[in-house]
């Protein structure tokens, strides 16, 4: 059976948070301001932009601390990401079956593509800058049978666009919350992807 496969990208199919801890920590000597890099490398998920309002800057730091982020990224962060486990492989497992692979993100859509490109894998579309519903969006513009993701709000992009929701309890969020979330199966990590995939 072929299928159309989402994946999301941080704590999915890469781990990004040494990188992470990095640039905010750059971030946080540039602009002498108190910020967490470490709380935010273990609950990657939302956009940047969001995470940052949470500290209760104004708008305009949010804009300069996103930008710079973003200059800083491609240096701090790419190359020293690593693939999860099995995630090359849970790739080319939908490929194999004739499928689609698709990686839909909140991350800034260009430095996702980076990390796409330095770990070799190609993938039929990739989009960002979206979370939660809005996943939920390209998955359903795009036909996906099933998205794969480790935070809730994957589980939410899956469901409103009436995909099979697979969890990977990767991230920040135990089996159990996400299945409690709507998740409609949870894998402890991508190297049990394809023997799921095969048996669906």
């Amino acid at each position: 059976m072929t299928a159309t496969v989402g994946f999301d990208l941080d704590l999915t199919l890469i781990d990004p948070r040494p990188g992470m801890i990095a640039v905010f920590e750059r971030l946080s000597e540039e602009f002498g301001l108190p910020l967490d890099g470490e709380h935010f490398a273990a609950n990657l998920g939302p956009p940047l932009p969001d995470v940052l309002r949470t500290y209760g800057f104004d708008e305009l730091v949010v804009h300069r601390l996103v930008a710079r982020f973003r200059e800083l990224y491609p240096e701090l962060v790419v190359p020293i990401t690593r693939p999860m486990p099995g995630a090359g492989e849970a790739l080319a497992a939908v490929r194999e079956r004739s499928g689609r692979a698709l990686v839909v993100t909140g991350k800034f859509e260009h430095n996702a593509a980076l990390h796409l490109t330095e770990l070799g894998w190609e993938v039929d579309r990739l989009a960002g800058d979206v979370f939660a519903a809005a996943k939920g969006d390209v998955l359903l513009a795009e036909r996906a049978d099933v998205y794969v993701g480790d935070h809730l709000g994957d589980v939410v992009g899956a469901k409103s666009a009436g995909a099979t929701a697979v969890g990977v309890a990767t991230g920040p969020y135990p089996a159990e919350e996400l299945l409690a979330a709507g998740a409609d199966v949870v894998l402890g990590d991508l190297t049990e992807f394809p023997a799921w995939l095969a048996a669906r």
